[in-house]
């Protein structure tokens, strides 16, 4: 299902809705995925087609601002309004608004969902937050990726501080998937992320090969996932 969504300062966001094609299997969980800098809801469409159809969840893909059909021009405040029209998108929606929210981002992505969760954790429907291969803050992460800087140019007024906001969860499971091979993000962002994590359970699975993009396709990935969703979420 295509999906425009007004968000309250008059931008008009593309999202995605793909629901379970087994209704008899249908789980009461619903995934919020945020993509990173370079990315958009393309190239993330075959892993929500994995949660929809193999782990039978509901899944609100969400174009920021600025980025693939979506207007406007992306910055912090704008896209940190475009994930809440999101989640208040499945609490207003008769079929979403009581199932378990999952907050899945990756890259500039766990930024966004970090952000959001600390914003909405004491609603009472944020059951999960999977983090890919984020980083502690735009400015700490700049240095390491001078060579690959014109990838980030739109991202350089940004500040998203991770770090600080990320202690701010607590009793929300969390998972922690790191590509240590990763170019864009070093892995000890990572790390130190999960370091500070005062949320209970919190959970870390690394990817010897796995790099910024493509640690989704690392075997074991989706193992894990269904693992955490088991778990900690159903």
């Amino acid at each position: 299902e295509e999906l425009s969504l007004p968000t309250p300062d008059g931008e008009t966001l593309s999202a995605f809705l793909i629901k379970p094609g087994n209704v008899s299997k249908a789980k009461n969980v619903t995934f919020i995925m945020f993509h990173g800098n370079a990315g958009n809801i393309g190239h993330r469409l075959p892993i929500a087609k994995i949660l929809a159809n193999e782990f039978h969840c509901n899944v609100l893909m969400l174009e920021y601002r600025g980025y693939g059909l979506s207007t406007g021009n992306p910055d912090e405040k704008g896209i940190a309004k475009d994930s809440q029209t999101g989640l208040d998108f499945i609490r207003g929606r008769g079929d979403l608004k009581n199932t378990k929210i999952v907050i899945y981002g990756q890259s500039l992505g766990g930024a966004v969902g970090i952000d959001l969760a600390v914003k909405n954790k004491d609603h009472g429907d944020i059951a999960g937050v999977i983090l890919e291969n984020t980083f502690l803050s735009i400015k700490k992460m700049i240095p390491s990726v001078i060579p690959a800087a014109k990838y980030l140019t739109p991202l350089c007024h940004q500040v998203w501080p991770s770090e600080e906001m990320l202690p701010g969860i607590t009793n929300i499971p969390i998972l922690f998937l790191s590509g240590l091979q990763d170019e864009i993000v070093p892995p000890s962002h990572m790390k130190r992320l999960f370091d500070i994590c005062r949320s209970e359970p919190k959970i870390w699975k690394e990817f010897p090969y796995g790099d910024h993009n493509n640690t989704v396709t690392e075997a074991g990935y989706f193992h894990y996932v269904q693992e955490f969703l088991d778990k900690y979420i159903v």
